[in-house]
């Protein structure tokens, strides 16, 4: 009789296993050798290149300021100048804020926002057209709308009765020029 051979139960998932851990294995070998051979290290003493040639720094790039904006009125401004111009009001959600000029913010005191007024100048604001006039305090930078040359307080728009308005047109009249800065904010 012949005699029979046994056949063994090969498990294909195995060897393929092994092949598989072998190679991601080398791949994981060339990598670091790769990133050992082409990566430059320095060492912590070792001096830095320096640059072939530097370009010394310009002039600061100004951003685009309400001073900056704004027609400019000279520090040749005198007692009794009269400007002609728009005025507009805020109060509301500025109540009790800081200032450009570091003042708390009343939106009833009998003060006024001006791009390049000096901080305490003093005004007077006449409304053309009912002529009414109130002296305000210059305290506070901002944004103003094209036309416009001042923001009033709601407390002075309120005596100017220009409040249901909006705007109204004014002449204002330097009183006294305050000083050029304040202690929080220079111009």
């Amino acid at each position: 009789m012949g005699k029979t051979r046994k056949t063994r139960n090969l498990n294909i998932r195995t060897p393929l296993l092994i092949w598989l851990l072998a190679g991601a294995f080398s791949v994981t070998v060339v990598a670091v050798v790769v990133m050992m051979l082409y990566v430059p290290t320095v060492q912590a003493d070792a001096p830095l290149p320096r640059p072939i040639a530097t370009v010394p720094p310009g002039p600061p790039i100004l951003a685009p300021t309400p001073a900056i904006l704004a027609p400019k009125i000279t520090t040749s401004a005198k007692q009794a100048d009269i400007l002609h111009g728009v005025a507009s009001w805020y109060g509301g959600v500025f109540n009790g804020r800081h200032t450009a000029s570091g003042e708390t913010f009343d939106m009833y005191a009998m003060t006024a926002c001006h791009p390049t007024l000096p901080f305490g100048t003093i005004v007077r604001v006449t409304n053309r057209e009912n002529k009414r006039s109130v002296v305000v305090r210059i305290t506070d930078r901002g944004y103003l709308y094209k036309g416009r040359m001042l923001d009033l307080s709601y407390g002075a728009a309120e005596k100017l009765a220009i409040i249901k308005a909006g705007t109204a047109k004014v002449d204002l009249e330097i009183i006294s020029l305050g000083e050029s800065h304040s202690k929080h904010h220079k111009q």
